[in-house]
């Protein structure tokens, strides 16, 4: 038998197809685009997901013949995406993509409404889903007349496999609709949000079963038996469960375009003030936490624009022995910040510059930025409870074994960096699949992948990268005093 893993990205689709053992089969992906038809705005056309994962399933039958032996789908997406739907199903305008920002206004309100923080356990972000309809209840009232469902980008692709609409915990944690805690949509958010029950998707965990595929296209597919569709998961939640960090003491850093810190929590402990999400694991009775940096890899590829070498060249020529923190300093906010900050007018700067200055030393300080922006999110998950003695590294930033050494020494942990293989959100997908066709339990199924090699700290220069970090913090703190 074999399952299906889809990772639904912002740019594009993701399939993955594995065996009973989870070990990868083969894999392919698509791409679309993103409209920004305004400042602030981005949004997708819910039919080129459709049409990707039609592509990519194709794909995967005609080239794998354990594909007609699928047993099992699971669908990880980009969050906070706003889906909106008629009475009959059909989709009324573009999605609002979690990186879209115009309901900045509407955010802020409904962040300030009483209640709103406890019962979700986070702040109300701009990029969330609640906000997103009251900036179109505002702005196109005939669209909000007609909303009979609002579904995330995972839903919308699980309302096309079932033709139910059906979504699970961790996706629906980022909407400021569910009562994070309880598990369950709240009608005290909802109505904060001017929104119905009636106009949500049914909710299971992540690990159960929302549904089957719709006999014409396990028809078309050329499947013959049952396909059980699982809840999915939002994608950090995939990526945790990709990853194998699904119980208290587990998680890891990844180093892409933005820095997450995520840690798997078994209990709820929300901390909305640090800006650290608190969200619903895609397993019953387990929750993560997780710091967003929005730009991570992106300030060394920004910098890498203008020094004109490509980020890896940049990080090569610092060689492998870390060194301690220079003069330069680097402000890694050229988007705004998300955690610990909030702040999306915060922007990055150079300071310490000198006619001495070398190519080398800037490439030192942007990423000694981001790794400084990183502890932040370290030390806003520590202030929760979470006890993290070391972290996973992923991403491409993990190719630059100077930047694991400046992180694990930044953090004072250990980084492990696992073997070469899958362990993304679309392996984190097609596990969940598995123990939603097959009964098998979570902790069978969601496991760590076999590590290659550990980053230890280098103890002798902790205390002046603390020193540095305490300064990093400073500079924020002074930037705002004059704002």
């Amino acid at each position: 038998m074999s399952f299906l893993g889809i990772d639904l990205g912002t740019s594009g689709l993701r399939a993955l197809l594995v065996d009973g053992d989870g070990a990868p089969i083969g894999s392919t992906e698509r791409h679309y685009s993103v409209s920004h038809p305004h400042t602030g705005w981005s949004e997708q056309d819910p039919a080129e997901w459709v049409a990707a994962l039609n592509g990519a399933v194709e794909e995967l039958r005609d080239t794998y013949p354990a594909f007609a032996d699928l047993k099992g789908i699971g669908v990880a997406g980009h969050m906070h995406g706003a889906t909106l739907l008629d009475e009959n199903g059909d989709v009324l305008r573009p999605c609002i993509l979690w990186n879209d920002t115009r309901s900045h206004v509407e955010a802020a309100a409904l962040d300030g409404t009483p209640n709103v923080r406890d019962l979700s356990g986070n702040i109300v972000f701009p990029g969330f889903t609640a906000p997103k309809l009251e900036w179109v209840r505002k702005h196109e009232p005939e669209v909000f007349a007609k909303t009979a469902k609002v579904l995330l980008p995972a839903a919308y692709l699980n309302y096309v496999l079932t033709g139910d609409y059906v979504a699970d915990m961790s996706d629906s944690a980022g909407t400021s609709w569910l009562d994070v805690g309880q598990r369950d949509w709240s009608e005290e958010l909802l109505s904060a949000g001017h929104m119905r029950a009636d106009q949500m998707p049914r909710l299971v965990e992540g690990s159960e079963k929302a549904g089957e595929l719709r006999a014409d296209l396990a028809e078309k597919w050329g499947l013959s038996g049952p396909v059980v569709v699982a809840g999915g998961a939002g994608d950090n939640a995939a990526a945790a469960c990709g990853i194998g960090a699904l119980s208290e003491g587990q998680g890891f850093v990844s180093l892409g375009t933005s820095g997450v810190l995520l840690a798997a929590r078994d209990g709820y402990s929300p901390a909305p003030e640090t800006a650290v999400h608190t969200f619903c694991h895609a397993v019953p009775g387990r929750w993560y936490q997780m710091g967003v940096q929005l730009s991570a890899t992106d300030s060394l590829n920004w910098y890498s624009r203008i020094a004109g070498k490509k980020p890896a060249e940049l990080t090569a020529a610092l060689g492998d022995t870390l060194v301690a923190p220079g003069a330069v300093r680097f402000l890694p906010y050229l988007s705004g910040e998300r955690t610990p900050h909030n702040d999306a007018e915060i922007r990055g700067s150079f300071t310490g510059l000198s006619a001495g200055s070398t190519q080398e030393d800037l490439t030192r300080a942007v990423i000694e930025g981001v790794s400084f922006g990183l502890c932040d999110s370290f030390e806003a998950l520590r202030a929760t409870g979470a006890k993290l003695d070391k972290l996973i590294a992923i991403g491409g930033g993990s190719a630059s074994r100077y930047w694991l050494k400046l992180i694990a020494t930044v953090l004072n942990v250990p980084l492990q960096l696992p073997a070469s293989g899958e362990f993304g959100a679309a392996l984190g997908a097609a596990r969940l699949s598995m123990i939603a066709a097959t009964g098998q339990s979570p902790e069978s199924v969601i496991f760590q992948p076999d590590i290659q090699d550990e980053i230890q700290p280098e103890t002798d220069l902790v205390d002046a990268f603390d020193k540095a970090y305490q300064s990093f913090k400073a500079a924020y703190a002074g930037i705002k005093a004059v704002q």
